[in-house]
């Protein structure tokens, strides 16, 4: 019984993936990820590595604004909020001085209901807390690049 459960878990999350790759494809789609833990960062990319988007990664919110400034094909962002150098509260506050459209998704694992208003208040479109489940990234970017 026990391998039957086994095998059923796995071929449930192998028609969860097939059914993202069909739902969501990205191909001419950027997404930075302002992020500073490598391990965050692998689970975003393997999370979205079925969609086809092209994925850039900044280690701290001043090189996720260099980054922005940078280059015009950026789709969304993906930010982190607790990282060192700059925080994404102040990041965000620099991207929105000369990109105000660009959606950005806060991610945080620490999160208070001051922090739900904070994030809005210095200009992100939404937020998402850790550890969160790939279809909500999935439908949470999707709402704003689809």
């Amino acid at each position: 019984m026990k391998n039957l459960e086994s095998k059923f878990e796995k071929d449930t999350w192998k028609n969860k993936k097939a059914e993202s790759k069909r739902k969501y494809k990205w191909i001419d789609k950027v997404i930075l990820i302002i992020e500073d833990e490598k391990s965050n960062h692998l689970l975003v990319d393997y999370y979205l590595r079925p969609t086809s988007v092209t994925l850039l990664w900044a280690m701290d919110g001043a090189n996720g604004v260099e980054i922005t400034r940078e280059r015009d094909d950026i789709d969304l962002i993906l930010m982190d909020i607790r990282m060192p150098v700059m925080d994404g509260y102040e990041a965000t506050k620099k991207i929105r001085e000369f990109k105000p459209d660009i959606p950005i998704i806060a991610q945080t694992a620490y999160v208070s209901e001051e922090d739900k208003y904070k994030v809005i208040d210095v200009g992100c479109n939404d937020l998402i807390t850790k550890p969160f489940s790939r279809d909500l990234l999935l439908h949470k970017i999707a709402s704003f690049i689809n």
